[in-house]
């Protein structure tokens, strides 16, 4: 194996041993305004029919408000956690609540879900 190929080969063991431990350096979503928001800007919102880690939005409910996915490889950090979801799939939850976005806001900012149906909440800052 010539030298360009060993560091190429080290390089590639260097990334697959590091890139796991930077997934999750930063937070998956943010405050701003008072509010937590994914990395696009949008209103995360939390259901008060989860309960115990686990989401109770699935299927119709999952269409209306989607829940803020986690890679298969995510890990816990801090009040961060992932849970697995009826599905299979991986979901954020900050406090062990299980985190949503909402269809009907279309921008960033947008927080036409909060109160809705008396069970839908804007996780606000001083919940944090």
């Amino acid at each position: 194996m010539n030298h360009i190929a060993q560091s190429w080969k080290a390089l590639l063991v260097t990334a697959a041993i590091t890139l796991p431990t930077l997934a999750f350096a930063a937070d998956p979503a943010m405050m701003k305004d008072g509010m937590m928001v994914d990395h696009k800007g949008m209103t995360l919102y939390t259901f008060d029919k989860d309960s115990g880690g686990k989401s109770m939005c699935n299927d119709e409910c999952a269409k209306n408000w989607p829940p803020m996915m986690a890679p298969a490889d995510a890990k816990a950090e801090g009040k961060w956690t992932v849970i697995k979801r009826d599905d299979g799939h991986m979901q954020y939850a900050y406090d062990g609540k299980p985190l949503y976005t909402f269809v009907k806001d279309t921008k960033p900012g947008d927080m036409t879900g909060d109160k809705m149906k008396d069970v839908w909440h804007v996780v606000h800052e001083s919940q944090k």
